[in-house]
């Protein structure tokens, strides 16, 4: 006889229906009614601002003429995740310390999953996939590319969490967990996911700590304590150890993030380096001592939470990336004629609409908390700020344009 697995909504318990669900400012939040199909229910609160309504008398609405579209929702906790899983859903997690958090898989909106614009559609919503509840914060999640696997890293950072999406319920359930060997109390391990024979994992606390684990067997097949560009397939022997000289992004103990630039990249510097003072370094993988240019974006000051920094290359744009993490704004540069070395950059297309839309006064403006680009839509990105908000933007190049 088979056994029941209670479904998402079951386990949300009858506080948490959609009839009774509100956001911050009372409006209904229909995160899961009871009738209807998982891939049909709402999950947010929306508002749309499109670039057909740019006439209207109001300034945020006239902000809407940089924009191809604009979408904002409320979700029901703020996230710091934001992972595509294809190119119509993404995760989403909450990272509030001593409470459940939810992670939810959303399908966008119909009018947000085609290649172009065909007009008008008569669901605004995201809909709820699959969900499920973590003991812990959830800081980083990982989708493992072909599976229906997920993990995820958070505070306490004893252990890295396992997740199987269900195929028979909308369910995500915890599957295992994975032992961090470094544990530090106010530290938690960054992942990263990648395949070659079979799925696996990158993690670490500090560069001292990291190893790839075996998503299957569970056994380290990798360690090292060094950062620098390597085949994990041989023993250690890096062609070039990333440098953080004199003046980096690193120096005087200033805290870094980075990325590395896609496939699709144009050749050319594909490393990007962002120093929470604003300062960003973009490197050539064949020569990673010696930064091809070292800029300052345009940031009022330093980021108030480094853990937050992000900056991420365009997967369909050649030489534009954005950053975020040092206020409510996400900033988009493009970086094909940058040369130089201190030099102060202009952005190309900033994004207001977390401390406008709602009226924010100076003091509690929303800190972005992540963004990500759309894998096909090139000037699409999704960007989540600390006052739960969830906004889809597609901008407009002004400079391209005129």
């Amino acid at each position: 006889m088979r056994t029941e697995v209670p479904g998402y909504r079951d386990q949300r318990g009858p506080s948490h229906t959609g009839a009774n669900r509100c956001n911050k400012t009372g409006s209904p939040v229909c995160l899961a009614p009871e009738p209807g199909p998982p891939p049909t229910e709402p999950c947010c609160h929306s508002r749309v601002l499109t670039a057909l309504e740019c006439c209207a008398p109001c300034d945020i609405v006239s902000l809407s003429c940089r924009y191809q579209d604009f979408h904002a929702f409320d979700l029901s906790g703020a996230t710091r995740v934001l992972e595509w899983i294809g190119d119509k859903g993404v995760f989403v997690a909450e990272y509030e310390s001593l409470k459940k958090n939810e992670i939810l898989h959303l399908i966008l909106p119909l009018r947000l999953s085609v290649k172009e614009n065909q007009g008008l559609f008569p669901e605004r919503d995201f809909k709820v996939c699959h969900g499920g509840f973590s003991d812990t914060s959830v800081f980083d999640l990982k989708h493992v590319p072909d599976t229906r696997l997920l993990v995820t890293t958070g505070l306490p950072g004893s252990y890295l969490h396992v997740w199987q999406i269900t195929e028979d319920s909308d369910v995500i359930q915890a599957a295992s967990t994975i032992a961090v060997q470094e544990k530090e109390d106010s530290l938690w391990p960054r992942v990263a996911i990648f395949s070659l024979t079979t799925p696996g994992v990158l993690h670490g606390v500090r560069l001292s700590s990291l190893r790839v684990v075996d998503l299957e067997s569970q056994k380290t097949t990798y360690t090292s304590g060094r950062l620098g560009l390597v085949d994990i397939r041989q023993k250690w022997a890096p062609s070039e150890n990333v440098s953080n000289g004199r003046g980096g992004p690193g120096a005087a103990g200033g805290r870094w993030c980075a990325e590395v630039g896609g496939k699709v990249r144009s050749p050319g510097p594909s490393i990007a380096i962002l120093g929470s003072n604003g300062q960003l370094c973009l490197l050539d993988p064949r020569d990673l001592c010696h930064p091809v240019s070292s800029v300052q974006c345009l940031v009022s000051a330093p980021s108030p939470d480094p853990e937050l920094l992000r900056v991420t290359w365009a997967p369909g744009l050649d030489n534009c990336l954005a950053i975020s993490g040092f206020d409510g704004t996400v900033q988009v540069y493009d970086t094909t004629s940058w040369d130089g070395m201190g030099n102060q950059v202009e952005p190309l297309f900033t994004h207001r609409g977390h401390i406008f839309l709602e009226g924010h006064q100076t003091d509690t403006t929303p800190l972005v908390t992540t963004h990500t680009w759309h894998p096909h839509k090139p000037r699409t990105l999704l960007s989540a700020a600390s006052d739960a908000s969830l906004h889809v933007w597609d901008w407009v190049d002004m400079h391209a344009s005129s």
